[in-house]
Parts: structure tokens; sequence; C-alpha cells
């Protein structure tokens, strides 16, 4: 059985959506809910990725002993001329 989800809207809303009385508009509001779950769905992140991401970045940002970024930048800095 479905369940029942009343919305509020401003008086010119309404006044509009009742000038187009052909538009199912329970019809565009279930459509409305269901790509907002899915866009959310969609976006949720594992956290054991998110761990994972920061592991990773935390090894590339580690200082290397034979890596020196002065000389590094203007070596490619040198290259575009």
């Amino acid at each position: 059985m479905a369940e029942v989800v009343s919305s509020r809207v401003d008086k010119e809303t309404r006044r509009k959506m009742k000038r187009l009385r052909h538009v199912n508009w329970s019809e565009v509001m279930r459509k409305a809910i269901l790509e907002k779950i899915e866009e959310e769905t969609r976006r949720k992140i594992d956290p054991s990725d998110v761990e994972e991401a920061i592991r990773l970045m935390d090894q590339i940002r580690r200082p290397r002993e034979d890596f020196e970024g002065t000389e590094e930048i203007r070596r490619w800095r040198d290259q575009r001329k």
C-alpha cells in the first residue's frame, strides 16, 4: 500500500499548477523523489575508499631524500622556454 506525502508550495506556484491541470503533479513529485534517491545513492562514499585514498595521498606526499622540489620546478620551467 502506498504512503501519502504532502508538500506545501507558495500561492503563486499553486496558481501556476492549477493552470496546467493536464499535468499529473503527483507523478511529477514521485519521479523527482526517485531521481533524488538515485542521485544520493550513487553519491554514497564507502569509508574504506576514503581511508585508502588518504593512505595513498600520504604515501605520495612523503618526501624522498633524492628529490629536490626547487630543482625539479626549475627544470620544468626551463623546458618550456
